[in-house]
């Protein structure tokens, strides 16, 4: 009886001692996050065709203004990293500074009617072509100290997609702090500014599909690029996963725009207020896309993103009561893909 007792007890240890010493499996979750390095370069080619049918019910008539159009865009667009400041106690959230310079802008629109708008929007985004502007980008995905913006591209829309472009590029998925590993799905959202309707959000679900090589995400041209844009950059997820350091991280993410609140209350965003404008109606919006990233660098390798919206609203003057009403249907297809970084011909 002693003797089954004893054997008890050190069997129970043997197990605890066991426990403890086994190896414990490895962590799945990669950190997707680029690593900027001071003097790094990138270099993406930016594709995007714009379809919309649309029709605006103003005060004045127009019966010969276009109700559908078509534009192309083709960008080539080298980021330079000018600065990287690391996070400290008097300033938690780290930052990197960047230069935009467009190697490239060309741009091409389509109407079924004299459009004089649509041509004057191609000459705005050809005229960017060898201008350059600044901006910074913090650890919560904010750009901040935009300059030089507004004197190259003074058409606010211009402006608009130049920005939405480049927050593809610097961050193109919202990505869990503690990490994702394949098979993990989750959820984002932020609101939409400067919209004739308040309470826009976009709203985010993405699934992390699977690795694989990244050359073949872009056509083969990508190895070269990663490797010129990386320089010195770590590869940080390379020792956590299987995978080699020149694969990328491939990301579905679907995603929504909807508004909060009730589809009666009061839509009018506060600017508008201001102007003595009321706003009504409804803006809604899906669409989807596919995003490689490199496990060894965190930059982003490829995306292609197709995106429809919706919109049916009335701006209102509140004193004389005039209105105009405008109707829509835009759909987009954006193709972005890092490049390689020319060679630099001996001295």
């Amino acid at each position: 009886m002693q003797l089954s007792s004893s054997f008890r007890f050190f069997s129970l240890i043997a197990l605890v001692l066991l426990a403890f010493s086994s190896p414990r499996p490895a962590d799945k979750h990669v950190h997707l996050l680029p690593h900027f390095t001071h003097g790094s370069t990138l270099r993406y080619t930016i594709e995007t065709r714009t379809s919309s049918t649309e029709h605006t019910t103003t005060p004045i008539l127009n019966p010969e203004g276009a109700s559908q159009y078509k534009q192309s865009t083709s960008l080539i667009i080298r980021l330079d990293v000018l600065d990287v400041q690391p996070s400290s106690p008097q300033s938690p959230n780290s930052s990197v500074r960047f230069r935009v310079t467009f190697e490239q802008a060309r741009a091409d629109s389509q109407a079924d009617a004299y459009a004089p708008e649509a041509g004057a929007l191609d000459d705005d985004v050809e005229n960017l072509e060898t201008r350059t502007f600044e901006f910074s980008i913090d650890s919560a995905n904010s750009l901040t100290a935009v300059t030089g913006l507004d004197q190259i591209a003074p058409n606010r829309e211009v402006a608009a997609r130049v920005l939405s472009w480049i927050r593809i590029l610097c961050s193109s998925v919202d990505l869990p702090r503690d990490g994702i590993e394949i098979g993990q799905k989750w959820n984002s959202e932020r609101p939409l500014a400067g919209m004739p309707l308040s309470g826009l959000i976009w709203r985010n679900e993405s699934t992390y599909l699977r690795n694989e090589p990244c050359a073949a995400s872009s056509g083969g041209k990508t190895s070269a690029a990663i490797a010129a844009a990386g320089n010195n950059a770590a590869a940080p997820n390379a020792a956590s996963s299987p995978s080699a350091p020149d694969d990328c991280a491939i990301l579905l993410t679907r995603f929504n725009i909807l508004r909060h609140g009730s589809e009666h209350s009061d839509a009018t965003p506060e600017d508008y207020v201001r102007n003595g404008l009321r706003t009504s109606g409804k803006w809604t919006g899906s669409g989807e896309s596919l995003t490689a990233i490199s496990l060894g660098s965190g930059f982003l390798v490829s995306s292609t993103q197709s995106a429809t919206q919706d919109m049916d609203y009335i701006i209102a003057s509140a004193s004389s009561g005039s209105r105009i009403h405008h109707v829509g249907r835009t759909t987009t297809q954006t193709d972005i893909t890092a490049l390689p970084i020319p060679s630099r011909p001996a001295s």
